[in-house]
């Protein structure tokens, strides 16, 4: 259906920011016959899905571990088209290669035979356990995401009666305490926890509802798209232009315009402005609430409640090009440190810069040669650190020496001469998220994923005053990731839909 057709006829939305979050609830919106623009900062689509072209290396920000691709196959299958006529998505195994500092290695992919032998290798014991911890993702997998994992709660009443579902699987621990229920080893707890740090979450305090993503993997598999993530994004933001929607590129919003406790237009830096029937924000909360909407009372006592609620770690990226291909190094590699809880402890709970590290390694030329030159390999290495309200270091000058040290620690652990094949090389801290994203705090996940924001007690899809006021992404539910993007997307068009029938 194009805009101007049905029963949303005449309708008009804008979507701030052109993250995976505002893209998918955009080509909703327009498939559904809205007129939706998108609003984008920055020169090209994909806020954290940002990308850089280094001397013939593309380096993606992230997300670089894509599960659920039927999520996003929806958007295309909304107006009869098929995602895989503008992008490839090329199949990963294993899923992971985990790997601790007395050179244990498991490799965690959908091969259940495969898994078996490694655990009767690595923990004998556990193997009972471990099939009883696939049995609990699987019924987490079927209430947590299944059902509930794009649908919306705009009231407390949505959410208690969505409670009972949830609470015979003991949500109100951690996934941690969870692994640790069903299996004794250490590093089996640890590679059973470990994927909440993905999105956010301190395996030790985030919801065991993480545990679905065992299921997930399992069920979906991991992709990458050709060329990269980025190509994912270049495919998402043809879709909607292929609709019919509009794009507005390397302009910021500074302004969502009010009157009273309805929201009538956005303005931008450029002095571009335009009145919306609805707005909806794929930006930072806290910038969404501070700044966009910081002429309404709304906006400003918003933005301080927000505020005082506990926000994800920041992220410490080293992207690098080097001589040489790695067919022993798969595709996603998590290169564990000495320590687990403390490290946790360190990052979440201290806010200091530990002497040791966990890396998650992104190495997408063992799939996909397309993204170095030929004979060269793209890496990218991620550091989890604390955000910048507990972490209040000079990110200008402790990052070049931290960049070494990461390097250090992959050269030691799998790459001994990598300083030598080096050909180019770059950093990404906390305060170029919160630079180049508005990130509150430097925040790599917005809001922490912890039960007590979780749900209706993260920031509504629907804003409670202000009501054709949205958001999507990250900070509104269900939380971080590609596919909880998704259902944020699906959960707040079909919300705003309904309110246009109205």
């Amino acid at each position: 259906m194009n805009p101007g057709q049905g029963k949303y006829h005449g309708k008009h939305a804008c979507v701030i920011g052109a993250g995976f979050g505002g893209l998918a609830l955009a080509i909703r919106l327009q498939a559904a016959g809205v007129a939706t623009t998108i609003v984008e900062a920055r020169d090209k689509p994909g806020g954290c899905a940002y990308f850089w072209q280094k001397d013939g290396f593309t380096f993606d920000a992230g997300p670089t571990v894509l599960t659920a691709p039927a999520c996003l196959e929806e958007l295309w299958e909304l107006t009869d088209h098929d995602m895989a006529d503008d992008v490839e998505l090329m199949r990963v195994s294993p899923f992971y290669r985990l790997n601790w500092p007395d050179g244990t290695n498991f490799d965690y992919s959908d091969d259940q035979a495969a898994l078996h032998r490694q655990i009767a290798r690595l923990a004998p014991a556990d193997l009972p356990g471990f099939e009883e911890f696939q049995h609990y993702s699987t019924q987490l997998y079927r209430e947590g995401y299944q059902r509930l994992g794009s649908a919306a709660f705009p009231s407390f009443a949505s959410m208690v009666k969505a409670a009972p579902g949830l609470a015979r699987y003991q949500v109100w621990r951690s996934v941690y305490s969870m692994a640790g229920k069903f299996v004794q080893s250490e590093k089996l707890r640890e590679a059973l926890s470990f994927q909440s740090l993905l999105t956010g979450g301190n395996p030790m305090t985030a919801s065991a509802v993480y545990a679905l993503v065992h299921k997930l993997e399992q069920e979906t598999g991991i992709w990458w798209p050709r060329g990269g993530t980025n190509r994912l994004v270049a495919a998402m933001a043809r879709q909607f232009e292929r609709l019919g929607g509009t794009i507005r590129l390397h302009d910021p919003v500074v302004k969502v315009e009010t009157l009273g406790n309805r929201a009538t237009g956005v303005r931008t830096q450029s002095g571009w402005h335009e009145r919306f029937d609805a707005v909806a924000s794929n930006a930072d909360i806290i910038h969404s609430y501070r700044d966009l909407l910081g002429d309404a009372p709304r906006g400003k006592a918003h933005a301080r409640s927000l505020a005082r609620k506990r926000f994800s770690p920041g992220l410490f990226a080293v992207h690098f090009g080097i001589e040489g291909t790695w067919p022993g190094i798969p595709h996603h590699t998590v290169l564990f440190g000495p320590r687990y809880k403390g490290l946790l402890d360190d990052i979440y709970d201290y806010g200091v810069l530990p002497r040791d590290f966990a890396i998650y390694l992104h190495h997408p030329t063992v799939t996909d040669p397309s993204v170095a030159p030929p004979g060269k390999s793209t890496f990218c290495a991620l550091v989890p650190v604390a955000h910048m309200g507990k972490l209040t270091v000079d990110w200008e000058q402790i990052a070049p020496v931290l960049e070494k040290r990461v390097l250090d620690e992959v050269g030691r652990r799998l790459i001994p001469d990598i300083h030598d094949r080096v050909v180019t090389s770059f950093h990404y801290s906390p305060r170029d998220f919160a630079l180049d994203l508005n990130a509150h705090l430097g925040s790599a996940f917005s809001l922490e994923p912890i039960l007590t924001q979780s749900a209706w007690f993260r920031a509504h899809n629907r804003d409670d005053t202000i009501g054709n006021f949205y958001l999507v992404g990250a900070g509104t539910h269900p939380g971080a990731g590609i596919p909880a993007v998704a259902g944020s997307a699906k959960a707040t068009a079909a919300l705003m839909l309904e309110d246009f029938t109205q």
